[in-house]
Order: C-alpha cells, then structure tokens, then sequence
C-alpha cells in the first residue's frame, strides 16, 4: 500500500453493503479478563506507541507475527483476507520523503464503531480495548463504515485452524484485539511487539498509558508524538512518534 501523508492522515472507511452472521458460532466471550472476579479495570488503558523512525522499509514482522498469533489465514485474495494490522507506506508528495509504519485498530476512547453498532457487538471494555463480541455480531458492517482508520476487517471465507483465543467467524468482522488475552494472561507485550523487538527494530512499544512510571507514559511525555485524525477527538490508545 502506498499513499501520500495527507491522505493517511485524513484516512475515511469505505461503504460495504450488509450480510448475516453464519449460525451456529460458538465463541469465546471476550468482554471480561482472566475471570468475573477479575475484570477489566479502568485504573489501566492499555496502548501502543509506534515509533515510524524505526520501522524498516519491507519489513512485515509485526503483520506475520499477528496472523500466527490470531490464526488469520490468506485465502489468496488480497481484498478480502483479514488483516488486523497492516504496514503503510507514506510519502510526502513536496519532499519525496518516504515512511513506513503498521496501522491497526486505534483503540480509542470515544470508539465510532461502538457508537453505531446496532447489536452491542462492538464495545470497549473498561480497559480501553476496543473488541467485537462475536455472538451478537450480525455483520452488517456499520462499524466498518465508521471507522476512520479502515481498520475492521469482514472475515469472508469459513475460517479453519482457529486459536481458542482468538474466535473468528464467516460472517463477523473482526480487528485487532490489542493481543487481549496476552493482557489478560500478564504478559506485558503484544505479538507486533515482540515481533518488531526481535527483528531488532524496536519500534513498537506496548503499555499502560495510565500508570505514569510505565515506559510507555514516560516516552510520551519525554517525546513528542501524533493521534491519527486527531481532530477527531477520539483520544486514541496508539500514537505515533516521528510523523
């Protein structure tokens, strides 16, 4: 994918028509953590900082390592094969200046697509992870619409090989999960993450952006750094340095 900085910034999600939710799903309900007695809490919001300085020109790493991680598998249509992570390639159209950097799902505060789902599928758990309940997801792709990072993806093809931690479903849509059930198990990281860090790039950082003695919160208030469509206000959970 190549488009100018301009467009990347003023991204707009696309219209798709709607379908229905294949029957007989059964999925892992994913709005609470480790267990009721532990839920998701709000004294954390968990968020990446992407750092596009660092991020290798045809370097993937972060996009396999999600796939692996979430069972996402290539049909051999590129339109169409799920994606919850994706690199872009920015250039500044007056200087010739090239970036590359990952997009996924923005986590934001004040979520579009939970604002128009009909059903209650998509929600934001206390924690700031924006996910999609998929026993209740009609796949009518409103969320999809909304969404100005073009981050949703509608999972066209009956789906095989699934990871119990990651339930998928013909007929759903589905984005990244801020490897949420690596946050729940304490691992600290996501699979871009670990993936970027051991390709030696290092140029994404998960955290909690609401403990100030985290990494991550201490980087952005060291460092100056970028919301997509900040105008937006929607107060996103990934932020970008460098752009």
């Amino acid at each position: 994918m190549s488009i100018n900085r301009r467009q990347f910034l003023g991204l707009g999600g696309a219209a798709v028509a709607a379908t229905a939710l294949a029957p007989g799903l059964q999925l892992i309900e994913l709005a609470q953590a480790r267990s009721p007695e532990e839920a998701a809490s709000s004294l954390h919001r968990w968020g990446l900082l992407i750092d596009s300085g660092k991020c290798a020109d045809g370097c993937t790493a972060c996009v396999s390592a999600c796939a692996e991680e979430n069972g996402l598998q290539s049909h051999g249509r590129p339109a169409t094969d799920p994606q919850w992570i994706r690199k872009v390639t920015l250039k500044d159209k007056h200087t010739g200046y090239v970036q590359n950097l990952p997009l996924m799902c923005q986590h934001c505060e004040e979520p579009p697509c939970v604002d128009v789902c009909p059903t209650g599928a998509s929600f934001k758990r206390a924690d700031g992870i924006v996910l999609v309940d998929k026993h209740i997801c009609i796949g009518c792709r409103y969320c999809m619409m909304a969404c100005p990072y073009q981050a949703r993806s509608f999972v066209h093809e009956v789906t095989t090989g699934q990871k119990a931690h990651a339930p998928r479903g013909k007929g759903t849509v589905e984005s990244c999960t801020l490897c949420v059930h690596k946050v729940d198990r304490g691992d600290g990281s996501t699979a871009c993450a670990d993936a970027c860090k051991k390709d030696g790039h290092g140029a994404i950082l998960f955290g909690d952006l609401k403990d100030p003695n985290s990494t991550i919160s201490k980087r952005l208030a060291a460092q100056a750094s970028t919301q997509l469509r900040a105008d937006l206000k929607l107060n996103t959970g990934v932020r970008y340095q460098g752009l």
